[in-house]
């Protein structure tokens, strides 16, 4: 159960663009951390989230992953992704402290754009979901407030920062391959390259499960792979390349640059880069100004949530909001 180690899938995505991000922070931080205990969030705007997580794992996993154990301690499933839900409200109070300190404020035209999602979102919630989070359309406002000046902040402390990712670092091809012992390798070369010759015909009599294509982007395969097949040009069959002592490969290139993967993965790759600049400002500053929530988490039982069915509260943001 390791891989629930971080609440995971689309609330994944968007949290870690939030809560795991940083670089540079040395002034005005104090040797000695500042403890303080807050009471930001009430038990509705917790639920918001207790909510949104218990109906998104329930849909994949069924109400029996509850009672799941997941460590060698005895704690279940559920007491795990409580605990996780509880840290990243204090990681979102300690950045939305951060952004006091920087005086970030929202502009008139986000704030109407946040009171538009708020409605979006409060008008699709059953009856049910109103019942298990006994919240109002301010408490989804106000969750919605917190979660965007996080998102605000990562992006103008980090504005300033070369954080440029290179086409020749995104660059993503597409190609097919055939994987070959070293008896074989020539001549299988000698096959493919021969006029009229088709390529994945030839890989299937030799490997069983060939793909018909994939893709490669850099860093994903050894510095000898990748010097070849990311100089081929469209079209282009690779002579056998060595992996390791045993085993040769053969690429032909059929897209020596994929422009659309190469510009998810250059976005992606640029988001990684930001989060990691980010996350050395946020460690200092937290170190120094340790936050620690109020209230009680024993009586929320997922087993008791009814016929509650929302999941999209973060997805809606992402898809309406800048960040």
């Amino acid at each position: 159960m390791k891989s629930y180690r971080r609440i995971s899938g689309m609330a994944a995505a968007c949290l870690a663009a939030v809560m795991l991000l940083t670089t540079g922070c040395e002034n005005g931080i104090p040797i000695v951390s500042e403890i303080r205990e807050t009471e930001s969030y009430t038990d509705a705007q917790r639920m918001i989230l207790v909510a949104t997580e218990k109906n998104r794992y329930q849909d994949v996993y069924g109400s029996e992953l509850w009672d799941v154990v997941v460590d060698e301690s005895g704690e279940t499933f559920q007491s795990y992704l409580l605990g996780e839900i509880r840290s990243f409200l204090k990681e979102l109070e300690t950045m939305n402290r951060l952004a006091d300190e920087h005086e970030l404020e929202l502009t008139g035209q986000e704030m109407e754009q946040l009171k538009t999602l708020t409605q979006e979102y409060y008008d699709s919630l059953t009856d049910a979901d109103i019942a298990y989070m006994v919240i109002s359309q301010d408490d989804v406002y106000y969750m919605y407030e917190q979660y965007h000046r996080a998102n605000k902040l990562v992006s103008e402390l980090t504005s300033d920062m070369n954080l440029e990712i290179s086409d020749s670092e995104a660059k993503v091809v597409t190609v097919q391959e055939i994987k070959l012992d070293s008896d074989t390798a020539q001549s299988v070369y000698e096959q493919v390259t021969a006029e009229g010759a088709d390529f994945l015909s030839i890989a299937r009599e030799y490997v069983k499960d060939a793909v018909s294509e994939r893709q490669i982007a850099r860093g994903e395969r050894s510095g000898t792979y990748e010097e070849v097949v990311f100089n081929l040009q469209t079209g282009e069959i690779s002579r056998p390349i060595q992996e390791d002592d045993q085993n040769f490969v053969i690429v032909k290139c059929l897209n020596d640059y994929d422009e659309e993967a190469t510009l998810e993965r250059k976005q992606r790759l640029s988001l990684q880069r930001k989060n990691q600049a980010f996350k050395q400002i946020y460690d200092t500053y937290a170190a120094g100004h340790v936050v620690e929530t109020s209230g009680s988490w024993e009586h929320i039982s997922f087993s008791d949530g009814g016929p509650s069915t929302t999941t999209n509260f973060f997805e809606l943001y992402h898809e309406r909001m800048k960040y």
